[in-house]
């Protein structure tokens, strides 16, 4: 019988510090990653590509072109670094790259899920993210151009359960917590209005490109083909442990369409 599949999410706000990448949250990360197998399939979709080729040239990412180079160079930088980190745990990694029309084709995207599940039955992580280096306008084709979003048709195509997105945020608030310290978390949302869809996109890191408003409509994109999103802090990532092999939801969003 085959496990329960998981996307795992991670974005540049936790894995870039300082303009650089946080070695010892990718470490953490993979110690997650290894303690999920046991239960799960997992697949990583992660960011991060773009900040570590800024590491090793400092390019105006404002400009397409250089933001194209800058994850050209990063990108292999990046899988060297899951490498060495998933090593200790045993667990090869693979790369997966994306553009917006491999999800937009049947074909391309019958493919790429052959792949991946050629991948995962023999115990290798898939590691996804956007082909940066190619994709540009066509990316407002499919309505994503951040790897939340991504990481949603990825759950929803490749058969996972359920999306896990590690964010710089602990969940989905009724209010902004950092204008208002009292705000509510809401621990569990069945349905998101169309002007929480509709809001101002505000990434917190100068290499994100997404924002709580990217992570809704992901969550509504999922809501929509009967899919689960949970929403956590990736920088305490006990609390998404915990949800997903304990049953214990003791802070972050879930994102359901069974009222609890």
């Amino acid at each position: 019988m085959r496990k329960n599949r998981v996307v795992i999410k991670v974005g540049s706000a936790i894995l870039v510090e300082n303009r650089k990448i946080n070695l010892a949250r990718i470490e953490s990360l993979v110690k997650l990653i290894s303690e999920l197998s046991a239960t799960y399939e997992v697949i990583l979709v992660s960011s991060g590509a773009v900040a570590s080729g800024f590491t090793a040239l400092e390019l105006d990412k404002k400009i397409m072109a250089n933001k194209q180079a800058l994850s050209a160079i990063g990108q292999p930088l990046l899988m060297q670094m899951y490498a060495k980190a998933l090593q200790p745990y045993g667990i090869l990694s693979a790369q997966v790259l994306f553009s917006a029309y491999d999800l937009d084709s049947r074909k391309r995207t019958q493919n790429a899920r052959n792949a991946v599940e050629i991948l995962l039955q023999n115990k290798v992580l898939p590691i996804i993210n956007e082909n940066d280096a190619t994709a540009t306008s066509e990316l407002k084709f499919l309505g994503f151009g951040d790897n939340d979003q991504l990481s949603a048709y990825v759950t929803h195509y490749f058969d996972a359960s359920l999306l896990a997105i590690l964010s710089d945020i602990d969940g989905y608030y009724e209010e902004n917590p950092k204008e208002n310290p009292n705000a509510k978390l809401r621990k569990v949302v069945t349905k998101i209005s169309e002007a929480e869809l509709q809001a101002e996109a505000t990434p917190n890191n100068a290499f994100a490109t997404g924002g709580i408003v990217t992570k809704l409509k992901a969550a509504q994109f999922l809501l929509e083909n009967n899919k689960e999103m949970f929403l956590s802090s990736g920088k305490d990532l006990g609390i998404v442990k915990e949800f997903l092999l304990q049953g214990i939801h003791s802070k972050g969003t879930l994102f359901t369409n069974n009222s609890l």
